[in-house]
């Protein structure tokens, strides 16, 4: 049986993307990394020493997490502005953000990423991490085509005693794929009002809005 083939070919830096309708995914090796970052195309600051690896970049953890007051409510309907659900902690450089067993708070990366109208990311955990029972994100790996800000982890410990969490200390990777052809609307165009664009910090759901503002 004869196997079609389809390659692409990336474009150097100071060209514009080849358009392309029929490939495989690429992720971007280090080299092509470094030089996006280089030259701005990609955005990611501060940028940790020895962030670049094979075909990721690490991301760091910010100071501050949300953590719910599951006292508060008798339960989460999602058709409601929940932002009082969750209340802001800010830890010293020294002092641990303690996660224990069963818990799930919202945290943030240190970073701010920036990603291009035709490339997509994805945020994974590390795994010596993973291999402790901490989970970074349930759902929100995805980052689209056109998003700046820091991304907000979904935080959760799997194991049976708590974990430490440590403000500047390596907690995912991120990585870049190239899109066929720069998104029409990237994340942020008025078209799509994008709930989360340029956020500082970890953000609580604005799934809510989707309903459209209720009283």
């Amino acid at each position: 049986m004869e196997v079609e083939k389809h390659f692409i070919f990336l474009c150097r830096v100071d060209e514009q993307p080849i358009p392309a309708t029929n490939l495989l995914f690429v992720i971007l090796s280090d080299k092509t990394l470094q030089e996006y970052l280089a030259t701005g195309r990609i955005i990611i600051e501060p940028l940790g020493e020895n962030a670049i690896q094979p075909s990721s970049v690490d991301l760091r953890i910010d100071a501050q997490f949300r953590v719910f007051r599951n006292h508060s409510l008798g339960i989460i309907d999602v058709r409601e502005n929940l932002e009082d659900l969750t209340e802001l902690v800010t830890v010293t450089d020294d002092e641990p953000f303690i996660l224990h067993p069963g818990e799930f708070v919202l945290g943030s990366t240190l970073e701010r990423v920036v990603v291009p109208e035709d490339l997509v990311a994805r945020l994974e955990g590390k795994s010596s991490l993973g291999r402790l029972g901490l989970l970074i994100h349930s759902t929100a790996g995805f980052v689209d085509a056109g998003w700046d800000g820091q991304l907000t982890l979904e935080l959760s410990n799997v194991a049976n005693l708590p974990i430490t969490l440590y403000a500047g200390m390596k907690i995912g990777q991120i990585s870049f794929q190239q899109m066929t052809t720069p998104a029409e609307n990237p994340y942020g165009s008025t078209a799509l009002g994008s709930k989360y664009q340029n956020q500082t910090g970890p953000r609580p759901s604005r799934y809510w809005e989707n309903f459209g503002e209720r009283e």
